[in-house]
């Protein structure tokens, strides 16, 4: 695909945006490319159409030669844009996709420029357990000096207390690390004096 990347990502793009513009059902071609054979007999809905493409753009930001393309196409703004949806299916898509673009420093600058902390700590309350464990990740990867604050706000640090005392091992650890190496002392030891003080928290994902 190197020599067609652009116009393969482009097209996959076009795709989604034409899905959820005309209000039809498709068969969304360029979409199955990670779908089973048998798919292709039946025509998608408008929502799986949607969480094909978008599945099959999340995959794509995996791999650091795609970055360039995706900033070009815009698609860090459709993953941000995703965020708000109801279908719970298109938010895992678009947090795992920010998940993967946001290790690249070019990338992580422009999350943090868009204002895209803020929706990434709303899926914090999603009963989606990869959603959770994506936003999570991400908030890890988009922490710097300037975004601290933000990243590691006392509702978050009082979040990810929660999540570390889960039976979920794989939201705890992740939860743990968190407290461990992106929060300070005093930041946790705030974070737990309120919680002893308040019932209301988020809620934990589903396992």
């Amino acid at each position: 695909m190197e020599l067609g990347r652009l116009e393969y990502l482009q097209a996959l793009v076009t795709e989604f945006q034409v899905t959820d513009s005309t209000g039809n059902k498709c068969r969304c071609s360029l979409a199955l490319c990670a779908s089973s054979v048998s798919s292709l007999t039946r025509p998608f809905s408008i929502a799986e159409a949607k969480e094909q493409v978008l599945a099959n753009l999340a995959n794509f930001a995996y791999d650091p030669s795609n970055y360039e393309y995706l900033r070009q196409l815009q698609v860090l703004d459709l993953f941000l844009d995703m965020l708000t949806e109801d279908n719970d299916t298109l938010v895992e898509f678009a947090m795992g996709g920010l998940c993967n673009l946001c290790l690249d420093k070019t990338n992580k600058e422009y999350i943090l420029e868009a204002n895209g902390v803020e929706p990434i700590i709303n899926c914090l309350s999603s009963s989606n357990e990869e959603t959770v464990v994506s936003a999570v990740t991400t908030l890890m990867f988009l922490t710097t000096p300037r975004s601290h604050v933000q990243t590691t706000a006392l509702p978050v640090v009082e979040c990810m207390l929660r999540f570390s005392l889960s039976a979920n091992t794989r939201l705890s650890n992740l939860a743990s690390i968190f407290l461990q190496d992106y929060c300070s002392p005093p930041q946790v030891e705030e974070a737990r004096n309120l919680s002893k003080h308040t019932a209301v928290g988020i809620p934990l994902p589903k396992d």
